[in-house]
């Protein structure tokens, strides 16, 4: 299956190898489920984003499986119903490729862009994949405000920006002033968070609306 990445933009490569443990489950999965992605996903949206929403990873059954950030899982149907919402996206969120949902002035990637074993990358994973973050931010030229969903990606970001963590501290509903682009936090839209209410709808949906007005047109 095809994914819909944004063109020219610093992806890496079908095989990448740099990770070891991810390669090797990537081969796995490979071997178990043929008509899978099963590779490094890249980001998705619009070249001339004003927003990006850095998650943590592709998961197994989600983006893993259709190549499309978010597509495919739990966490998919909150936050493309709240981007469709604040006018970030158009179109059906369908939780395939196929759907012909559209992101407008936002992209969407990974601070980790291949699926890790029970979805917890390691740091040296997360450090090896986080060039990919740098360039990204450095390509988008339009860029002003991040959204994190959760620590890592929070992390992520700082890291790719080369600013300390202990200046910037991840709490849910934060910003952050990092130059010209402010960094939005939130717990992660994950089905775990969702159902013991440690991120509600009403939560996730105050953070994009700040963004929102953040942003303007």
């Amino acid at each position: 299956m095809t994914p819909d990445p944004a063109s020219a933009l610093p992806e890496p490569p079908h095989d990448c190898a740099k990770c070891a443990r991810l390669a090797e489950f990537r081969a796995r999965n490979r071997a178990e489920h043929p008509d899978w992605f099963n590779a490094p996903v890249p980001s998705f949206g619009d070249r001339t984003a004003r927003l990006l929403v850095v998650g943590l990873a592709p998961g197994l059954k989600g983006a893993n499986k259709t190549g499309r950030p978010f597509t495919g899982d739990f966490a998919g149907d909150l936050l493309y119903a709240t981007l469709i919402g604040h006018g970030f996206a158009h179109g059906t969120y369908g939780a395939t490729p196929a759907d012909g949902l559209t992101l407008k002035r936002c992209m969407i990637t990974n601070a980790v862009r291949c699926v890790p074993p029970q979805n917890k990358p390691t740091g040296p994973e997360i450090r090896l994949c986080n060039n990919y973050l740098s360039h990204l931010l450095e390509d988008l030229n339009e860029l002003v405000a991040v959204l994190a969903l959760g620590r890592i990606a929070h992390d992520a970001v700082l890291t790719a920006r080369g600013l300390k963590r202990s200046a910037h501290p991840f709490g849910h509903g934060a910003i952050h002033d990092l130059g010209g682009v402010a960094l939005f936090d939130s717990y992660h839209c994950s089905r775990y968070n969702t159902q013991t209410r440690r991120l509600t709808p009403e939560m996730f949906n105050a953070v994009i609306a700040a963004i929102r007005d953040h942003v303007g047109d």
